[in-house]
């Protein structure tokens, strides 16, 4: 298995109304995260402990919130908030 990002919850949903521009925006730094958890945890299978913490990010037009997911080397995106700017 290889790190990747995803919808996770109502974000999908909100996924599906949001412009594309704004959603290539999230997908970006959704990959720039994604890249960084990989580096972080190498061997994100075989973590033990608790994930860290995720967070907000802002990106123009908006944020989003992720959670990492070590053992299933995944970053969700839990929340999308399209605010339009």
């Amino acid at each position: 298995m290889s790190w990747k990002w995803e919808y996770a919850f109502g974000a999908e949903e909100v996924a599906r109304t949001a412009p594309a521009e704004f959603l290539a925006k999230v997908a970006s730094k959704a990959d720039e995260l994604v890249r960084a958890a990989e580096a972080v945890h190498i061997h994100g299978r075989a973590h033990q402990g608790g994930d860290p913490r995720g967070g907000d990010v802002i990106v123009p037009g908006g944020m989003f919130t992720y959670q990492v997911v070590v053992r299933s080397e995944r970053v969700f995106i839990v929340q999308i908030t399209y605010l339009g700017f």
